[in-house]
């Protein structure tokens, strides 16, 4: 084997255009990283939002709440089902919600947005603990009143609390302001289920969702749901629904793969172009060392090791390059309910992981080539070059 002190007095030689390899390197594999933190921050937002623990029931055949209606009657059938399990007053805990479009001017765009209003009742709060209103107060049922997601505050106009704005005929005060711990919910306003259906002139809810006491009963009340042709409606796990609320964020997927594929040819290329320009400066030397009796495959292994070596160091550059962009809130619509998203970019350890993964793999195929030619240069060839 030849040693590693060899690899490091090389890099050491060539300082500067080892430098510069690493900051491109670097710069190639941030913004890769950053496209990754923003579809697991989106897929993080939506998916977060429902419980392995809770029963979403919608109409059959229904992919989104918006295009979702459960009847009044219904909802009583539903309620009265055994095994829904009971609050702290010994009321079911299951909720009715109402969920309409809203489309309001945004703070960088008069032309507005979509943002869901989600009419509830109590016992919608007591099902997501996770919810909590930091500004303000609680709506009052029967009255015009909304609560509005922080991020829905800071990203729209007359949205703080005391302010007002229309939508049709019917004006809204907004008097609390909530978080929802980087939720899909985070993007939503919250308001009376009676109140937002006598509104909108809507007799019947968009979703019902209830909390099975046990994985017995969470089983017999799907199969109850499901098997009683009076209700012809479809029950899933909330957190299965809002899994399956991903597929309307398909374009950014796409767009995350396309980036990081030419991101990573870049990165091959790049390491490519620096270690055929050091072996080119290096032909006599490795050809000295063939003769002093080092195997073609420990030439090989050497330049290999030194190439992935920049490589790890441009992904951790570019790991800490990317860094700033994380936590940075912004938004987009899903094209599955046409409504805004609100999300915080997301680097977490398996987009940091995976960033450094994918230059260590450009560097190392990016130095087999490079590799192969010294490994395979004839040696009296290389000892006459100058």
């Amino acid at each position: 084997m030849i040693p590693l002190k060899y690899n490091i007095g090389n890099l050491t030689a060539r300082r500067v255009s080892t430098l510069m390899t690493i900051l491109g390197i670097g710069v190639v594999i941030a913004v890769m990283i950053s496209m990754m933190a923003l579809q697991n921050g989106v897929h993080s937002a939506v998916v977060s939002s429902g419980s392995k623990d809770n029963l979403m029931v919608m109409r059959e055949g229904a992919a989104a709440e918006l295009s979702s209606w459960v009847t009044k009657d219904a909802f009583y059938i539903i309620r009265a089902l055994p095994g829904i399990a009971k609050d702290s007053t010994g009321a079911p805990m299951i909720s009715p919600e109402l969920v309409i479009i809203f489309k309001i001017p945004k703070r960088d765009d008069p032309k507005g947005s979509n943002v869901l209003v989600r009419g509830v009742t109590p016992t919608a709060f007591a099902m997501r603990p996770y919810i909590k209103l930091v500004e303000g107060r609680m709506f009052r049922p029967g009255v015009n009143e909304v609560i509005v997601a922080r991020r829905i505050r800071d990203r729209f106009v007359n949205t703080g609390i005391g302010d007002q704005f229309q939508f049709g005929t019917q004006k809204y005060t907004v008097v609390g302001v909530f978080d929802a711990q980087g939720t899909a919910f985070d993007s939503e306003m919250w308001c009376n289920v009676d109140f937002l259906g006598q509104a909108r002139k809507r007799d019947a809810y968009s979703s019902v969702i209830l909390r099975p006491n046990d994985r017995d009963a969470f089983e017999s009340i799907e199969a109850a749901i499901t098997n009683d042709n009076r209700l012809k409606l479809d029950v899933k796990s909330e957190y299965k629904y809002y899994a399956d609320q991903t597929n309307g964020l398909f374009g950014i997927v796409v767009l995350v793969t396309i980036v990081t594929v030419f991101m990573t040819i870049g990165a091959i290329l790049g390491t490519m172009n620096t270690m055929f320009s050091a072996i080119a400066s290096r032909g006599r030397e490795l050809a000295t060392m063939r003769a002093l009796g080092f195997k073609r495959r420990t030439i090989l292994l050497s330049v290999i090791i030194e190439s992935a070596f920049i490589s790890l160091l441009g992904g951790i550059a570019g790991l800490l390059l990317a860094l700033p962009v994380n936590a940075i809130s912004t938004g987009t619509t899903n094209f599955v309910t046409f409504s805004e998203v609100a999300f915080n970019f997301r680097i977490d350890s398996h987009v940091a992981l995976t960033g450094i993964l994918i230059a260590l793999s450009a560097g190392i195929v990016g130095g087999a080539l490079p590799a192969l030619a010294a490994a395979r240069m004839p040696i009296t060839k290389a000892l006459r070059e100058i």
